[in-house]
């Protein structure tokens, strides 16, 4: 699986949640929502990787997926991008 990731929501990263350099932000499974998954939805966070599954790299950030979450995506791959109407991060499976 591959994580996908645009100019403008590695922007509103470093914007809206203020990620720097050397830091690490995880994709992980929640309770709750819509999404891939009937019930279930994707949240951030920053965290250090355990098992990581899936990563990217972009200005020295490590964007990640823990192995344990992988049921989610059902061999999908993540493509991060932000609504512009609504700023706010947009997710699409591939």
């Amino acid at each position: 699986m591959d994580i996908k990731i645009s100019d403008d929501a590695f922007k509103w990263f470093h914007d809206e949640m203020e990620v720097s350099p050397g830091e690490t932000v995880r994709f992980f499974v929640r309770y709750g929502g819509s999404g891939l998954q009937p019930g279930f939805s994707l949240g951030i966070t920053k965290d250090q990787p355990n098992e990581a599954a899936a990563e990217v790299e972009k200005d020295d950030v490590l964007y990640f997926i823990e192995q344990n979450d992988l049921w989610y995506f059902d061999g999908h791959d993540l493509t991060v991008s932000v609504n512009d109407d609504l700023q706010e991060l947009d997710y699409s499976y591939e």
